[in-house]
């Protein structure tokens, strides 16, 4: 017998439900089935670009669509919780966008809720799910820059003119956006057993944060240095130091590429990523697999890890005195 295609539908219309109804329509496991919309005539004409079969002038008509198998929530950082919520108590299985919720308390409900009515929930922080996490953390474990002592990480794109990035009533600002990136990337391959976690925040006119340093200072001395930014371009890279070499990643927000240096700072290999539909495809395919073997979180960024990612932005913007939303 083949296997079920998955019907995936589509929470939102922005460009990064483009993204995903692009990427669904490359795969053979899973089909962009449906789309929602606050009004019924985007969402006709999203689904006339994607040739999807449904198209929902509100939300709740897609969550109650019996056809639909999982919903990618694509609304602002601002409607996370509300949009997975109504799907998770309407028992749907829900892939929602970083950052995940505004704080870690709207997380925890959501997550009570996914194991309360055994309903599949999960994070789409896309690289948590891409093979290149693994290359590359077997790359790190097989000794050939020695013991890993440094990591940095940055990610910044000039985007603060977009209303969502500026405004806190939308849960703007760089951390829920970028930061998170870095931090993941940190979290993947260096732990969370941190000690001390030093930063500093530039604020925009309307409060949100622009730019910010985070430093984490792990119990066995380590240390990561991570930086992100809306109001500048950067390299993107991620750098793991060593006693005997470094590695250097190609983009921290979805990983192209990395190569290893020696002590002598010569370039003995270079790896590129598999190829790629868009790189989204891996959480899908993460999220089908959970679901089909009867999970309601993904091994790759299991509820726990939401949880400790989320306190730990929390307790950032806490420090920079950043608040968003109805905080």
């Amino acid at each position: 017998m083949a296997e079920k295609i998955f019907n995936v539908g589509i929470l939102g219309t922005g460009w990064i439900a483009d993204k995903m109804a692009t990427t669904l329509a490359g795969m053979t496991t899973a089909r962009a089935y449906a789309v929602a919309s606050r009004t019924t005539e985007k969402a006709q004409k999203f689904a006339a670009t994607f040739s999807m079969p449904k198209a929902y002038g509100s939300y709740e008509e897609l969550a109650d669509d019996s056809e639909v198998d999982l919903i990618y929530v694509a609304t602002p950082h601002s409607h996370h919780y509300a949009n997975a919520k109504m799907c998770l108590l309407k028992g749907k299985p829900v892939l929602c966008e970083k950052a995940f919720t505004v704080n870690a308390m709207q997380a925890e409900e959501l997550i009570k809720i996914s194991h309360e009515r055994n309903v599949f929930l999960a994070e789409a922080i896309w690289t948590r799910y891409q093979p290149m996490r693994q290359m590359i953390a077997d790359e790190i474990n097989s000794g050939v820059i020695g013991k890993p002592q440094m990591l940095t990480a940055n990610l910044c794109y000039p985007n603060i003119a977009l209303e969502r990035m500026y405004k806190p009533e939308l849960a703007g600002g760089a951390l829920l956006d970028l930061g998170v990136y870095v931090l993941n990337f940190a979290d993947m391959f260096f732990g969370d057993d941190i000690r001390k976690v030093s930063s500093h925040c530039i604020k925009y006119h309307t409060g949100v944060d622009i730019q910010e340093s985070i430093t984490l200072e792990y119990n066995d001395g380590r240390i990561a240095v991570l930086w992100s930014s809306q109001l500048a371009k950067s390299d993107r890279q991620g750098v793991i130091s060593g006693t005997d070499g470094f590695i250097i990643v190609e983009n921290v927000n979805n990983p192209q590429s990395y190569t290893v240096y020696n002590q002598d700072y010569k370039p003995i290999k270079t790896i590129k990523c598999p190829p790629q539909i868009t790189g989204y495809e891996y959480q899908v395919d993460c999220c089908i697999n959970a679901i089909n073997a009867g999970k309601i979180e993904p091994d790759e960024m299991p509820h726990a890890d939401i949880l400790r990612m989320m306190r730990k932005m929390d307790a950032l913007r806490q420090e920079w005195g950043v608040r968003l939303c109805d905080e």
